[in-house]
């Protein structure tokens, strides 16, 4: 039965069915909020200790950019799934992390809740950190 065979919302041409579009929208939700925080803060990051912004396409860049992430995911993860999942591996892929972030804001109610907790807790560490010299910049006044 197809009483209604369009949607504004929903191209006619896409074949897949509703729980996998709906699969798509939370994943596509998830990583613009974590692209979001984590671009801001990397940006807070470097000003904090006075370096430049980062640029696109600087591969250097990018390595930072997917430590921070990786970082945070696994702070996150600990948030949302204690005994949920099993342990990561040393180096976890961030395919991988966010794939368990969708599973998790599917199954937590409160899942963007606790996203906005963990989000304010890391940055706040993360800032304070980046705002303490380091030891040669104390030492040498750099």
């Amino acid at each position: 039965m197809k009483w209604f065979a369009t949607s504004l919302r929903r191209d006619p041409d896409d074949p897949r069915g509703l729980l996998e579009r709906i699969d798509a929208q939370v994943r596509e939700r998830v990583e613009e909020a974590l692209d979001f925080f984590l671009l801001d803060l990397l940006v807070q990051l470097r000003r904090a200790q006075g370096r430049r912004a980062p640029v696109e396409g600087n591969s250097r860049d990018h390595r930072e950019f997917e430590g921070l992430a990786r970082e945070f995911l696994l702070a996150l993860e600990a948030e949302c799934g204690p005994g949920a999942s099993p342990t990561p591996p040393a180096a976890p892929d961030l395919g991988a992390l966010v794939g368990r972030q969708v599973g998790y804001a599917k199954a937590l109610p409160d899942y963007w809740q606790r996203l906005d907790r963990v989000k304010e807790r890391f940055r706040a560490a993360r800032l304070e950190a980046a705002g303490r010299p380091s030891l040669l910049r104390r030492l040498f006044g750099r």
